[in-house]
């Protein structure tokens, strides 16, 4: 495969991105409404997608392109400790859910990234998060997976391609961080 090729794949992607817009907006006016009534806004997925879930949370608490306060947002992918124990107490598929458990609070809201929608402890944190009374909004690709049915706003990258979808989540992550920095410093 050539790297124009992926560029190309890359580009057809991001176009068929438009026809989520409107989704794409509704996600951006839950986060903005969760942030502005001092809700969290909490992270997680596997591998790049645990990367993801980092970067996004971290453009929350530091800042995206303009000076404005802190947000709370939080990976659940950070904490090592947590995760080994958790997954040596409780099995993998819960390192997430029971961080959920401990820290969410109903009007939070919970970022499930998962590019197949199969994960099991991305499934399972979604489980508690709406015992919790947790806003759920999946990040996901190919079908969606169980977890496009699980979740409150299911939002499914047109493509089949792990790269392709992962590199739109974190488009959808800077959109909604550009938008809750513009509304935050509009009020």
């Amino acid at each position: 495969m050539s790297i124009e090729s992926i560029i190309e794949q890359h580009i057809e992607t991001a176009k068929k991105m438009q026809m989520l817009s409107s989704m794409i907006e509704n996600i951006c006016k839950v986060c903005f409404d969760a942030v502005r009534k001092g809700k969290k806004i909490f992270l997680a997925g596997n591998g790049g997608s645990a990367a993801d879930a980092q970067h996004i949370a971290a453009e929350f608490v530091g800042r995206f392109t303009t000076e404005r306060r802190a947000l709370p947002a939080l990976a659940l992918t950070t904490d090592t400790s947590v995760l080994t124990s958790v997954s040596n107490d409780y099995g993998f598929e819960n390192i997430f859910s029971r961080q959920l458990e401990a820290f969410a609070q109903e009007g939070d809201i919970f970022i499930a990234i998962s590019t197949s929608g199969t994960s099991k402890n991305i499934i399972r944190a979604v489980e508690i998060a709406k015992i919790k009374k947790v806003k759920t909004i999946g990040f996901l690709g190919k079908s969606g997976g169980m977890l496009k049915d699980m979740v409150d706003m299911p939002l499914i990258i047109p493509s089949d391609d792990t790269a392709r979808i992962q590199e739109m989540h974190i488009l959808v992550g800077h959109i909604i961080c550009a938008y809750v920095d513009k509304k935050i410093n509009d009020e």
